[in-house]
């Protein structure tokens, strides 16, 4: 019963997380040394660590700094966005650059790639299902894009 209602109050997932964190934490030697991180995955981690703050996954975040070995403070946004050459619009600037870059991503995609049969209903079926994050981007109707032979 005590499970069923850490669930009901969305608290279970929250607890396992923390309890991940700490877990990792734990095991992780701070003498240990981290390999440096390329400017494009540090600018990736960045975007990654702005997405998990905005999604109020602090447990997730910490994980991502401790083992990734990212500075403490984020890079600055504006940082960021000159360096992705991103060009924001007062609405795009309450959320993560990384919304961003996959709208801009999706908008630029949609008429190279014919539609997926069943993904737009299987999304539709996580929307329906999904307890513990809801989707809510309505009239979804991109397909799945499959990028090959790029280089990060």
């Amino acid at each position: 019963m005590l499970k069923e209602s850490l669930e009901n109050r969305g608290s279970l997932a929250e607890i396992k997380a923390r309890l991940r964190a700490e877990v990792f934490t734990a095991l992780d030697d701070p003498s240990e040394m981290k390999p440096a991180i390329s400017n494009d995955n540090l600018l990736i981690f960045e975007l990654i660590r702005e997405f998990l703050d905005y999604n109020h996954c602090k447990y997730s975040t910490s994980v991502l700094v401790s083992e990734v070995g990212l500075p403490k403070v984020p890079l600055d946004r504006e940082f960021l966005r000159h360096e992705l050459n991103i060009v924001e619009d007062a609405p795009s600037k309450s959320v993560p650059l990384l919304y961003s870059l996959v709208s801009s991503y999706k908008d630029n995609n949609m008429d190279r790639v014919p539609k997926v049969q069943g993904f737009t209903k299987s999304l539709d079926n996580l929307r329906a299902t999904s307890t513990t994050h809801k989707v809510t981007s309505d009239n979804y109707e991109s397909v799945p894009v499959i990028v090959k032979g790029g280089k990060l």
